[in-house]
């Protein structure tokens, strides 16, 4: 289903690597044991009514793993595969998650741009925000995609780009991350050129409104993006 390109692209720099707090966090969503996300919970709320027995899905950029639980409640018939680039975060999940039906090998540590493939549905919240720019590696995405992709980012009227410092680090790492909000209308014509329809969703969690993460505005937004024709990249 998902085959490397290049085995050494999740070696760049991973944010996540550098924060206990996360890890931490990441572990007990892996566990079941944190209040699940209100993203996860709208995200398999979406992916619901596309979703066919046998079915599969990659969840790019899914940390430890999560988001197979908020599948699992809702008896989401998909055949749940997790990429990241954070090896510490996919450990968690390898080593937490076949307790509760999922196997370790369902979990990979890579980057979305060093993936090749298909799958039937593909999820990404709360990544590409985070990145210098989405261009190539949303492509991966829609190359991949046979049925449909749900996408969580932040994204309003007219583009906005900071490159800022992190200060939920740990104490002793001072590095700077990528904090981006695309206009939706460009991200939703990007979309739509590999052959989507785009729809255009509220996120619950926010209601529209821009939400302060490490101390800076997002507008976090849910694109959900149907396949209606297969176009070459």
């Amino acid at each position: 289903m998902i085959a490397d390109i290049r085995d050494d692209g999740w070696q760049r720099y991973c944010i996540c690597e550098h924060s206990a707090t996360i890890r931490d966090l990441y572990l007990r969503r892996a566990r079941d044991e944190a209040e699940e996300m209100d993203c996860a919970a709208q995200a398999a709320e979406l992916l619901a009514p596309l979703a066919t027995a046998g079915d599969s899905l990659l969840d790019a950029g899914c940390g430890s793993g999560y988001f197979f639980h908020s599948l699992k409640r809702r008896t989401v018939p998909l055949e749940y595969h997790g990429i990241d680039a954070a090896p510490s975060l996919i450990a968690i999940g390898q080593r937490e998650l076949p307790a509760h039906g999922l196997p370790a090998d369902h979990l990979r540590v890579l980057r979305i741009e060093d993936i090749d493939g298909e799958v039937d549905h593909v999820l990404c919240m709360n990544v590409l925000s985070n990145l210098d720019n989405y261009h190539r590696p949303l492509e991966r995405l829609l190359l991949m995609a046979r049925k449909s992709l749900i996408l969580r980012e932040s994204a309003k009227d007219g583009a906005q780009y900071s490159y800022v410092r992190d200060p939920y680090l740990d104490a002793t790492v001072d590095l700077k991350v990528h904090v981006n909000a695309y206009d939706a209308c460009e991200l939703e014509s990007f979309i739509a050129r590999y052959g989507f329809r785009v729809e255009r969703i509220t996120d619950r969690r926010s209601g529209g409104e821009p939400e302060l993460v490490i101390g800076h505005p997002h507008w976090w937004t849910f694109f959900r993006a149907i396949r209606i024709a297969r176009v070459a990249g």
